[in-house]
This record gives structure tokens, C-alpha cells and sequence, in this order.
């Protein structure tokens, strides 16, 4: 059971606020797993709306899937549409916004899927059923409306890929526009 709770502490190491937004996360996680669990945590989930939506500026829905090691860079202005997926060992930084599209007919896109080791730069947003590889980078501002494959560096808007990576070594074999990239 600790481990469960805990399993984002080392990710966030010296990063206090990422860590308790995380454990108070899998704190209340359990609550989408049943109905009867949802009556059970229901004053624990008011807490945690309270807490880490209205005062941390976080909305990270309790019942989206999040895998182990999410490190929560600066932690503010993080918008996550609770139908996310977010792989493994992924950092997310501020006001980053992980949405879905409203159609005119009313109805919604499916929202964004996150591979494991995804790196997300400040004020990235990533709109609609867009699916992202693992080891992928997103530089800073970046819109992201359509997918990105496995190892890639992705920048601007809307989103190019600019730099495939080496899956063993990384930064290798650049793409045309590499001058674009100076850190991500």
C-alpha cells in the first residue's frame, strides 16, 4: 500500500509541492475504481479538489490513469482532462494543458495519451486523441494536434517533429531545422 502511495516520491526528490500533489493523487485514485469506494472517499475527494485544484492550481482528476515516476515540474496552471493517460516516468511541466476538442454537434474527442519517458516543456498543449510515443520531447509552447512517434524532439505550433533520437544513445540523428532546438 505505501508503495503505491509513494511510488512518485523519488521522481519529485527536492521538489516538495510535486510530491505531496502526487500522494494526495493516490490517495484519492481508489475512489474510480467502484461506486461504493467513491461514497467511501467522498469527504477525502472534497479535500482534494479543494487542495490541489483551488489552492495548488492543479486540476489532475483522481480517476486518470497516471503510471509511476510522474514528476511534476513547478506544478502550477496543469490542466489534465481526467480521460488522460500518462505512462511512466513522465515529466510534466507548468501550465501545460492535456485536453480534448468540443465538436459543433456537441459532442468530445478522445484526450491525449502519453507513452512512458515523455518530457513535456512549460505551456505545451496537446489537444484532442492525440497519442504520444515513448521517449518522445515536447519543447516549450509547443500545440501538439497529431501524433508523435516513438524517440522524437517535437517543438513550435502547431507541433513538427525536428529530432529523432537514438533510443540507446539519444541525441543523435537530427532532422532538418535542428538549429530550432537549443534545449528542450
Amino acid at each position: 500500500m505505501f508503495s503505491y502511495i509513494f511510488q512518485d516520491w523519488e521522481a519529485n526528490k527536492h521538489n516538495i509541492k510535486g510530491q505531496l500533489v502526487m500522494v494526495l493523487f493516490r490517495l484519492a485514485h481508489p475512489a474510480s475504481k467502484n461506486k461504493f469506494f467513491r461514497i467511501l472517499w467522498l469527504p477525502y475527494l472534497i479535500f482534494y479538489k479543494v487542495v490541489v485544484e483551488w489552492f495548488m492550481c492543479i486540476e489532475l482528476p483522481h480517476w486518470t490513469k497516471v503510471g509511476s515516476g510522474l514528476y511534476l515540474g513547478h506544478g502550477h496552471s496543469l490542466v489534465v482532462n481526467g480521460c488522460s493517460v500518462i505512462g511512466k516516468n513522465c515529466f510534466i511541466r507548468h501550465c501545460t494543458t492535456l485536453g480534448n476538442v468540443r465538436y459543433p454537434d456537441g459532442t468530445y474527442s478522445d484526450s491525449p495519451h502519453l507513452g512512458d519517458n515523455v518530457e513535456l516543456g512549460a505551456s505545451v498543449s496537446i489537444i484532442g486523441g492525440v497519442k504520444i510515443g515513448n521517449n518522445v520531447k515536447i519543447g516549450a509552447g509547443a500545440v501538439v494536434v497529431k501524433d508523435i512517434p516513438d524517440n522524437c524532439v517535437a517543438v513550435g505550433n502547431p507541433a513538427r517533429i525536428i529530432k529523432r533520437l537514438d533510443p540507446i544513445n539519444e541525441p543523435q540523428a537530427a532532422m532538418p531545422n535542428e538549429a530550432l532546438l537549443t534545449e528542450v
